[in-house]
């Protein structure tokens, strides 16, 4: 591809004038030609036509009325622009941005496969007992608000009609409902009022399911039994399911203490609510459509000689999901309600629906079992009666205070004091006892109540409701063995999948010695039936050692763990804590997966999927699909056909890069003294606590400095301001390094031969494609004091030369060469993104001024401004497709 696809230019286009037209009604003609200024000196400053200065003084000399219409106009263009190309992506099911030739289906997937001497067989059975999960999580969240979000949907749609309208008079139709959502758009608050609440993100993160995943699941599977049926003569079982969901929405309490474990709860029921309404339209529709009247005789026997047998079971199934909505809701509104008919589990909904299907097909009637009563099938194997299996994540100091104080209230000393060896003897001593460690309300502070009463919550649920106990700062096996007794300390009477985190450079390090001690004892062993699940943070280890060190530390940590497992013979999955930005874990599915050390997947995985990525790759149907089956095909290569090994000459060089790279990194962040103030001054950091982004807090300790910083914001800070620090800091020192020893050819062997690698190089590329340094110049002119500017321009230089390097090992001309739907995205968009962030610098030294010095006319003017700042964060989050 070298253009933009031409139907997409022609969206695009439609969609600007239709904003154009909506801002001239509402602001006048005037402040429509103004803006079109703007645009053109934007472009023109863009090719390089025109100095950046040129712009920045036609911005400065706006009034400060002024800013908020224009900064609201670019992020609305972008917007738009966003919502045309998810639907270019949904149409050309391209869900991420793939190399040249990297982007296969599942057809090609199984040549391959069969190619390399796998039978259909071997390919089926891994397909039967492979299991991803993917856990949706709120942090990110969403920059858009929901029901922006909603309006450009409802876009999709639209374009589609418009796409496919045959004559003159269903276009214009099509066109005036595009202005009216445009209208809508732009006369809608594109900032919250307030910071959403954990429930208010579980009910986005169920909202994608209604809006999408309930339709594309069920099609996902259609389309991939097809292709089984072609090469292994058969279709997955009804009750398999080699993808389902869980979150963290509601159930991540680390750090953020407006999670409790009331908030829990009602996440809890909210979810199993909202699974029981979308499977009771789902049977009203079913039923509606099942009037045929022969049937088995097991059907006729369960509900008598009746002319319409099919209806009348369904009947019977749509009752009992109306008393389960019924017990819900009044649980939720904390009142008694009773009815034999509550549907507790999935099994209770499948065996009616299967007793239909088998009957069916045994009249002769399976192509109308494999219609809507089949989708409801392959929902209830994903989807349980759970809708999303609830992690709950908790940070191992807690859970250590809770054990402390317990120790000290018994006399039998203090936990906190005692060595590792006494913790592991103590806690296996306390699990193995029959009788409680604890009255039931014993005196404890607030902080270990909110634990117990959170092991509570989960001991009075059903096992398939919660999923699994996520343990972060976790950093030896007493961390592991706390949870269990604080669990059975509550009740649990059943064993729970607890889950260590590690994070840090120094976490993962230690966590193949972790997992041996855990292993190790016996009463673990059996505790965990063989299976052990280990999660991997990048956000935290990328922030402490910079991306490339911890990249390869992730690697290390995997493989270690792996063989760990494979010594006790414990079956492993690994859980990745990935984000949307490259700083955070993010890139590609596919290229991620296959980038992992061979034999760490075996057809197990569980991984994030977060915030404003969660839309973008399964907001539509049809982009839900394509990331299903990309999902899919990742793993089962990647289980039956793994890359290679690295060489071990290879290891040395990626120790020395990983060695070098984090001295880099931690010799500007960690140890230059004016690197703080530097970034402080240039990002909007300070200003983005004021933006309702999420219901955490954007540090984890109040008042604290970078190290307090949570990985989100202190990514989202330096994208900001286009110079993408956290992704490339480090690779720099480190590849120019080895250019400079003459270890190019080996440089170029590897991202050849070693998916890795590899996938750090193009993901590097990718984020240096989105520097932009003329707009970092800007913000320093306005907003960084003279002192702290020779360390930018040293920042500057740095980028210029790893581009330069990263070119020459490439043997490229540009970058993103290989990328061109990436490149061609960020081209279109710079024009639009430009302008705000040399407006949100102008912003961010005016709310100063009038913060430090008290220059605002008026308190109303400071809001003023401060709104059009954080109208200009969202707009530029939108252009990058970024936030942290």
């Amino acid at each position: 591809m070298t253009n933009l696809d031409a139907s997409l230019r022609e969206q695009v286009r439609v969609l600007g004038e239709g904003l154009g037209r909506t801002m001239s009604a509402a602001l006048g003609a005037d402040f429509l030609a103004r803006v079109e200024s703007i645009r053109s000196l934007s472009k023109q400053v863009h090719q390089g036509d025109m100095p950046p200065q040129a712009l920045s003084e036609a911005l400065k000399d706006l009034a400060d009325e002024e800013l908020l219409p224009v900064a609201r106009a670019f992020t609305q263009f972008l917007n738009l622009a966003n919502a045309a190309e998810q639907h270019y992506r949904a149409r050309e099911r391209v869900v991420e941005d793939y190399r040249r030739g990297e982007q296969p289906g599942f057809t090609l997937l199984l040549n391959k496969l069969q190619g390399a001497g796998l039978q259909p067989d071997e390919i089926f059975n891994s397909l039967c007992n492979q299991r991803v999960e993917l856990v949706f999580t709120a942090h990110p969240t969403e920059v858009s608000r929901r029901t922006l979000i909603q309006k450009y949907d409802a876009l999709d749609a639209c374009l589609a009609d418009y796409e496919q309208s045959s004559n003159e008079k269903k276009r214009l139709l099509v066109l005036q409902r595009l202005e009216e959502l445009i209208a809508q758009a732009w006369h809608t608050d594109e900032i919250r009022s307030q910071r959403p609440s954990p429930v208010d993100e579980a009910k986005w993160g169920f909202a994608v399911i209604e809006n999408s995943l309930w339709q594309a699941v069920p099609a996902y599977y259609r389309a991939l039994d097809e292709r089984l049926l072609a090469v292994a003569g058969r279709t997955l079982p009804l009750d398999v399911a080699p993808i389902r969901f869980a979150s963290w929405m509601g159930g991540d309490r680390d750090g953020n203490p407006r999670v409790t474990s009331r908030v829990t709860q009602e996440v809890l029921w909210l979810s199993r609510w909202m699974a029981a309404d979308l499977y009771h339209r789902d049977i009203d529709q079913l039923r509606s459509e099942l009037s045929m009247h022969d049937a088995c005789d097991a059907l006729i026997k369960r509900v008598g000689p009746v002319r319409e047998p099919y209806r009348v079971l369904l009947g019977q199934v749509r009752d009992r999901l109306r008393a389960t909505l019924d017990w819900l809701k009044a649980r939720l509104d904390g009142k008694p309600y009773e009815d034999e008919r509550i549907l507790f589990d999935a099994d209770g909904l499948r065996e009616p629906l299967l007793l239909c299907y088998e009957s069916l097909c045994a009249k002769g009637m399976q192509v109308i079992a494999d219609g809507l009563l089949k989708d409801i099938l392959r929902r209830l194997s994903a989807f349980g009666m759970n809708l999303l299996r609830l992690d709950v994540r908790q940070e191992a100091p807690r859970h250590a205070q809770a054990i402390s104080e317990a120790t000290q209230y018994l006399g039998l000393g203090d936990y906190a004091e005692w060595d590792e060896q006494r913790r592991v003897d103590f806690l296996l001593h306390e699990l193995t006892n029959p009788r409680p460690l604890l009255p039931q309300n014993w005196p404890c502070s607030d902080e270990t109540r909110e634990v117990l009463d959170t092991c509570g919550v989960i001991a009075a649920e059903r096992h398939d409701a919660v999923g699994a106990y996520v343990i972060s700062m976790a950093g030896q096996p007493s961390d592991v063995l706390a949870v269990a007794l604080l669990l059975k300390t509550a009740g649990l009477d059943r064993p729970m999948r607890i889950v260590p985190l590690f994070e840090t450079l120094a976490d993962l390090e230690r966590a193949p010695r972790v997992i041996d001690g855990l292993l190790s004892l016996s009463w673990y062993r059996d505790y965990t039936k063989g299976r052990q699940e280990v999660m991997i943070g990048y956000s935290d280890s990328a922030k402490d050692a910079g991306q490339l060190a911890a990249s390869w530390a992730q690697y290390r940590a995997q493989e270690a763990v792996t063989d760990v497992c494979a010594r006790h013979q414990v079956h492993l999955t690994l859980f990745h804590g990935r984000g949307g930005t490259v700083g955070r874990g993010g890139g590609p599915t596919q290229a991620a997966i296959l980038a992992q050390p061979p034999g760490s997947v075996q057809g197990r995985l569980r991984v994030t999927e977060q915030g404003e990525m969660i839309r973008f790759k399964f907001g539509l149907p049809a982009l839900a699909e394509r990331a299903l089956e990309v999902y899919t095909c990742a793993v089962l290569e990647a289980t039956l056909a793994p890359p290679p090994a690295p060489r071990p000459e290879w290891r040395e060089l990626m120790n020395r890069l990983a060695s070098e790279a984090v001295g880099s990194y931690r010799a500007l962040v960690k140890d230059t003294p004016d690197f703080v103030r530097y970034f402080r001054q240039l990002t909007p950091e300070q200003e983005l606590a004021k933006l309702p982004l999420g219901s955490r807090p954007a540090k984890r300790k109040p008042g604290g400095g970078i190290e307090s910083l949570r990985a989100i914001p202190w990514i989202f800070a330096w994208t900001q301001v286009r110079l993408m620090l956290p992704a490339w800091l480090g690779s720099d020192t480190a590849l120019e390094q080895a250019v400079a020893r003459g270890e190019t050819p080996a440089l170029r062997e590897m991202i050849e031969g070693w998916p890795f690698f590899a996938s750090n190089i193009n993901m590097l590329e990718m984020v240096l494609a989105k520097v932009d340094l003329a707009s970092v110049r800007e913000y320093e002119e306005l907003l960084v004091e003279d002192a702290l500017k020779p360390l930018g321009e040293s920042l500057r230089q740095r980028e210029i030369q790893l581009v330069q390097c990263l070119l020459t090992l490439r043997e490229q001309q540009e970058l993103l060469e290989q990328v061109p739907l990436t490149q061609q995205a960020i081209s279109v968009r710079n024009p639009y993104i430009i302008p705000l962030h040399q407006l949100q610098a102008e912003l961010m030294a005016r709310v100063r001024a009038c913060e430090q010095q008290g220059v605002c006319s008026t308190t109303a003017n400071q809001a003023m401004l401060e709104r059009a700042l954080m109208v200009t964060i969202a707009g530029i989050a939108a252009g990058l497709r970024n936030t942290g």
